[in-house]
């Protein structure tokens, strides 16, 4: 497996995710809906790596203040995902589903640039003896949720 920087991986998924949200902007019916339910599986695959593996390296290589920033960042994830599960009981022709889709981009991008401006580039110093080592365990545990999610998506 070729090494791969952790915090790139999470800089490229945030792109991905905010590249969906512009998608789903210009799509309509049908291939809302799937943008949709790409978006929610791209963002509980992120949620669960960081959460497994990036959180934790970073909470016991960080100082006092890392640690405040990795408890705001599951208090975020945790609504994230409290409003994807709200969404995917929905239509995205329903017409409380626009207004909450517009909240979790809203928290979703704030989220994204709150990593990318605080706590990756601390991670880059904080955890560089480890970086091989967590990119690989992340890309391995990304590959096998993918494809447990699109194996539960074909059924």
């Amino acid at each position: 497996m070729a090494n791969m920087n952790p915090v790139q991986m999470l800089k490229d998924d945030h792109e991905k995710v905010r590249t969906l949200f512009r998608q789903f902007e210009n799509a309509d019916g049908d291939r809302r809906q799937q943008i949709a339910d790409q978006l929610f599986m791209e963002l509980e695959v992120h949620t669960s790596i960081e959460e497994e593996i990036f959180y934790p390296a970073m909470r016991q290589a960080g100082d006092a203040q890392d640690k405040e920033e990795v408890a705001h960042a599951y208090e975020e994830h945790a609504g994230a995902k409290q409003l994807m599960q709200q969404l995917r009981g929905m239509q995205a022709s329903d017409s409380q589903f626009m207004t909450m889709w517009q909240q979790l981009r809203k928290d979703v991008e704030h989220h994204a640039h709150e990593e990318e401006t605080e706590m990756l580039p601390k991670a880059e110093q904080e955890l560089s003896g480890q970086m091989d080592r967590l990119g690989q365990e992340m890309m391995a545990r990304k590959e096998q949720l993918m494809g447990q999610m699109q194996g539960q998506m074909r059924r």
